[in-house]
């Protein structure tokens, strides 16, 4: 008796369960960071009043964990189970997504090099509107107050911007103990003080321009960004770069992990085919 030796096609053991291993930790990350917005959700009493979501004039950080979150979340479970079941739709749909986002990014990048005055508008526009916030939403006031103090800037450009802010601005009819002052967080820091002092920009904007500037930092927040940007170039596209060929590298992995499921299907269709419905008749003389 002989026979034909088959070499088969096989699933690689390795990108299926790197994909697998990579995305768990994906989609469990994704699951922390959206039940770490529900959380503070649930703490601001957003979850009982779903209209308060739109209240808020400016952003809410918690959307930030909520998409960024999210998007984590169907990625890592599409690779995840997709690469575990060597389901292809999942896979298809992993390697999709994961392209979309690429092209977003690459277009948002060209955009912004491109329109660089006019994303320079749009950003002042946001900071604005995040100014006239500032006292609505504690979470929206610990962002500001960070982003003020990590580039010591005060305002979008300049510390009058404060004057949007009903709490901050110097009108007559103003009854704020606040008014016409800034945040903490625009005062120049002293090295020797221990303790924040919270108070330290009262009153500060009724100053003379030429004394404001021993007190608070003056510089807007957009100039101090664009002077941050040139200052970390290199940094920052050393990091769009690694995220890039990252996703690169997950779409490759993903598509030739669909290719092996395929090929391993086709094969085991060509032998079914090619294995008689009927028993053999023998003929006897």
């Amino acid at each position: 008796m002989s026979g034909n030796h088959y070499k088969g096609h096989e699933v690689s053991c390795c990108i299926k369960y790197f994909i697998f291993g990579f995305n768990i930790l994906f989609w469990l990350l994704g699951m922390a960071l959206v039940g770490i917005g529900l959380w503070a959700w649930s703490e601001k009493g957003v979850l009982s009043n779903l209209s308060s979501i739109t209240d808020l004039g400016g952003l809410d950080p918690v959307w930030l964990f909520m998409v960024v979150g999210g998007v984590m979340f169907i990625l890592g479970f599409a690779g995840c189970i997709g690469a575990l079941r060597e389901n292809t739709f999942l896979l298809k749909f992993f390697s999709v997504f994961l392209g979309i986002i690429f092209f977003l990014e690459l277009t948002t990048g060209v955009l912004a090099f491109v329109f660089k005055d006019w994303i320079k508008d749009q950003l002042n526009l946001f900071i604005n509107n995040n100014i006239r916030a500032y006292r609505d939403d504690i979470d929206l006031q610990n962002l500001i107050d960070f982003t003020q103090e990590y580039w010591e800037c005060c305002g979008a450009f300049g510390a009058d911007d404060w004057n949007l802010n009903i709490y901050f601005n110097c009108t007559d009819g103003n009854p704020s103990r606040e008014k016409c002052g800034v945040p903490f967080s625009c005062c120049t820091k002293d090295p020797a003080e221990d303790v924040i002092n919270t108070q330290c920009g009262y009153d500060i904007r009724a100053k003379p321009d030429s004394e404001q500037k021993d007190y608070i930092n003056v510089k807007g927040c957009v100039p101090q960004f664009e002077k941050w940007l040139q200052d970390n170039l290199t940094l920052v596209a050393g990091i769009f770069i690694g995220v890039a060929l990252l996703q690169i590298f997950g779409i490759c992995l993903a598509q030739n992990l669909v290719s092996d499921i395929e090929a391993v299907r086709a094969s085991c269709l060509s032998r079914n085919a090619n294995v008689p419905l009927g028993g053999v008749k023998h003929s006897h003389s």
